[in-house]
This record gives structure tokens, sequence and C-alpha cells, in this order.
């Protein structure tokens, strides 16, 4: 086994997942690349050092330059707000170092395709954190498609709606300002990055992308609370998307439906560890959705647990990324998804922004 030091930017709710997942991954799937906790950076000393004690790490700084230049930072975590992604990848690029990147991938379309290119030219590891899709109950029903069991899709449902700013006196915060903070900025990109992963590329779409609270106690607010759109896959299916943050009731509704000529998948991430599957065969009265619970015979479920219907959990889709960033790292291939991906999603987001704008369709192909 060879450790690497890892340089995590970013202490917070991300920032501590993934310096959570460097900690165990080793542990939980005996990875040949072990990460070291070199460094931590902050937005200021006070909350670096305060990380730095709490998650393990070497050093702390508040200087994201300083953790990128370091020689015994090996690999570099983005868990930084959007508008700082491009700076911090770009540089780490130019000094031959891998990099996973927090979605979405950078503040903009122009932000993901140059970040793109960086890391084309650097020819190093560069992956987007999607951690939803990476549940063994998801990566089940990709590969249920993909094996045809549900046979030709036909249509695709899928939503990312929360309500953490479903009450209108929920104050003003970074959160309501800047469309890179807005629902299609924030919450969006892991439903489309659902979508691409399922079903495959988008060729068009047409949407909606509105402000349902447009001030709040302290300001204005400048960003969408929710957004919805229709959409047309390359192979043809048809399909459906609704992003919310203002869906009153919904905690974590990254949820999809897809229908095939031969079956169907339900699935809710609310209830991750278990998938519904309709099977169109057998006599009529005894069909139905059948609830699979999730267990070892999953993707990337026993090096969590042994027991089937026990379950994993949200940190634990963070390992796993973990594990897909290390292994990238160590054979020098490509793992998904990549910052092309990552890319992919952003084009989806810009076109549909412009559909919203200009009423009318918008080609992928266009942006």
């Amino acid at each position: 086994m060879t450790d690497i030091g890892i340089g995590i930017i970013g202490g917070g709710y991300m920032g501590k997942a993934h310096s959570v997942a460097m900690s165990a991954v080793g542990a939980v799937f005996n990875t040949a690349l072990r990460p070291r906790l070199e460094m931590i950076c902050a937005s200021s000393e006070e909350s670096a050092e305060r990380y730095r004690k709490a998650y393990g790490f070497a050093r702390a700084t508040a200087h994201w330059q300083m953790l990128v230049n370091d020689p015994a930072v090996e690999a570099v975590v983005i868990a930084s707000p959007q508008s700082t992604h491009r700076a911090i990848a770009e540089a780490a690029f130019a000094l031959g170092k891998p990099v996973f990147c927090e979605k979405p991938l950078g503040a903009s379309i122009e932000d993901s395709h140059a970040m793109m290119k960086a890391a084309e030219s650097a020819q190093v590891p560069a992956m987007v954190g999607f951690n939803y899709i990476r549940t063994p109950a998801s990566q089940y029903a990709r590969a249920l498609i993909a094996a045809g069991e549900i046979g030709d899709v036909t249509w695709f449902r899928g939503e990312h709606t929360e309500d953490f700013l479903a009450d209108p006196a929920s104050p003003a915060t970074w959160r309501t300002s800047g469309m890179a903070n807005g629902t299609m900025g924030d919450l969006a990109p892991h439903m489309i990055n659902g979508a691409l992963a399922l079903i495959g590329p988008i060729s068009s779409v047409m949407a909606e992308v509105e402000t349902v609270h447009e001030t709040r106690p302290g300001g204005t607010v400048t960003n969408d609370d929710h957004a919805q759109m229709m959409c047309r896959f390359e192979n043809g299916t048809m399909g459906h998307m609704y992003f919310s943050r203002v869906a009153t009731g919904r905690k974590m509704g990254y949820a999809y439906e897809i229908s095939g000529t031969k079956g169907a998948i339900r699935f809710d991430q609310e209830d991750q560890n278990a998938i519904w599957l309709y099977r169109m065969d057998g006599p009529e009265a005894e069909r139905g959705f059948t609830k699979i619970l999730t267990g070892p015979s999953h993707p990337d479920y026993e090096p969590f647990c042994q027991g089937p219907g026990h379950g994993t959990g949200y940190q634990d889709q963070i390992i796993i990324e973990a594990r897909d960033f290390l292994h990238a790292i160590e054979t020098g291939d490509a793992v998904w998804p990549t910052f092309a991906d990552g890319h992919a999603v952003n084009r989806v987001v810009a076109a549909a922004l412009a559909s919203s704008q200009e009423k009318t369709w918008r080609n992928i192909s266009e942006f």
C-alpha cells in the first residue's frame, strides 16, 4: 500500500464529508492508495485550524494557493463555493495534480468548459462529485436498464426536490443570491446527471425557471426557487424533470420513474436502500411493483455491511466517490463522472435557462 497526501479546500458541509470519506475509504474498500490528510483550507486561519483538529489533518491554511502548491499535497479535493472552482482546478492541473471537484463544475458553462479543457491538457484524473447516483440502488437501476431488463426505455421522470427555503419568512442568505446558487445551479445538476447516467445524452429541452419568493427578510432574491423542463433524449426517450427548494414536505426528493417496453423502475432517495421494479411477465393477476431491498448482492453494498436490508447512508456515497477517485489516480484511467461529464450537465442547465427566457425549445448542441 502507498499513501497519498490529500488537500481539501473547504471545511464545512462537504469538506467534512470528504474528510471523513478519505479517513475511512482505505478500511472500507482496502484501497491500494491510502489517503494521508495533509492539509485543509478554510476561509480564515481560525476556522481552518478548527477543522484541522476536528478532522485530523496535519496542517491548515486560509489560502488555497498554499495548499495547491504544497509538495506534500498530491491530490486536491475542491469543496468550496462554485465561484472558486476554476482557479483552484487550473492551478492544480498546472502542477499535474489530480482534482476531485464538488458539483456543479464551476459557476458557469464557461467555467466548466475551461476546467474540462485544462483537465484534458494536464492528462491527470479529474472527477466531479455527483454522489446520489452512486447509491447501491441507483447503481443497480443503471445495470438493469443497460441489460435491457425493462426493455427499451420510453419515458423518464426525475426530480430533485427539497423544502429548505419553502418558508417565505426564511431570511435571505448566500443561497438566495446569484444564479450559481439557485435551484438550477444547486439541485438541478444532481438529477440532470442522474438522467444522463440512467438514460443517456439529452438532445433538447423546454424549460420554465421561476422565483416563488422574490423578497425575503434581509434582502431581494436574485435566483430561482424552482424549475421544470421537458426533455428529449438522443435515444428518443421522452422526459420531464422538476427541481425545487420550496417543495414543502420534501427533504431529499431525489427521485425518478422510468418506463420501458418490458417493465418499469421507481426510486426515491428518501428511501435510498430500496428500489421498486415492475416486470411485465407472468399472469396479469400477479403483476405489480416489487420492492427490492439492497444488500450484499448489489453494487458497492457489501464493503459497508454484510446484512441485506440493513442499508447504507449519505456518508457512504462520499466514501464510494473517494474509492473511485483513488482508483483513477492509481490506474490513470478516467473514472466516471469526469470533468467532461460535469460540463455535459452544465450544458443542459445553460440550455434550460435560455429556453426559459426565450419560451422555446433549445438544442443542447447549441451550448
